[in-house]
């Protein structure tokens, strides 16, 4: 397909999302773009290379700035040219687009099996259990969580005691994790969070 270029490397990411430019091989292709090590970087499909726009546009002031072209494959795409820059940055909106559309549909999916009651996880998130698959209320862990809401968290964050304290006041009163110790600062932390989101949400 692009008989006028000599291939000098393959790089894949294999495994990899193409969520942000943060892997290996990403990184190796834009150390040979900035070092003017090749003149074409071409990609199977541009959603393989990345679905960020605010990525996408970097990526390409990048390749602008070493004169080096990006060429997909699959779109039989062309930044060397004003249109071809412009069709690329346009189907960069729409992947980034398609990968929001999946993720708002994975968390509306998740709200409503959680308003179920249904299994969502491998793990019950404190405060319940599974039974025959649904989530019920673990009254040991539902005592816990009302011991940390009394300690005086709200909404905006503000806590008379740090996640330590509230971790050993919790131990004291018997209220202990899943594996019979007492709660992590980073432990405490997520529940303190998970808190303060319920009361925004109600």
């Amino acid at each position: 397909m692009q008989g006028d270029v000599e291939l000098v490397d393959i790089v894949t990411d294999a495994g990899e999302s193409a969520r942000n430019l943060d892997r290996p091989g990403v990184a190796r292709v834009l150390d040979m773009i900035d070092s003017r090590a090749v003149d074409v970087v071409l990609v199977v499909k541009l959603d393989r290379l990345t679905r960020s726009t605010r990525d996408l546009g970097d990526l390409l002031e990048r390749l602008q700035a070493s004169d080096v072209a990006l060429v997909s494959l699959t779109e039989n795409l062309d930044t060397s040219t004003a249109s071809g820059r412009m069709i690329v940055g346009m189907l960069g909106v729409v992947a980034q687009w398609e990968r929001e559309i999946i993720a708002e549909r994975t968390r509306d999916a998740l709200h409503v099996k959680r308003s179920r009651r249904e299994r969502f996880t491998n793990v019950a998130p404190t405060g319940f259990r599974f039974v025959d698959g649904r989530m019920v209320q673990d009254e040991r862990e539902a005592r816990m969580l009302d011991a940390l809401r009394s300690m005086g968290h709200d909404v905006t964050g503000s806590d008379p005691m740090s996640l330590r304290d509230m971790s050993r006041a919790l131990a004291d009163a018997g209220h202990l994790s899943r594996t019979g110790r007492p709660l992590t600062a980073a432990q405490v932390s997520r529940l303190l969070e998970r808190i303060r989101q319920e009361r925004v949400a109600a």
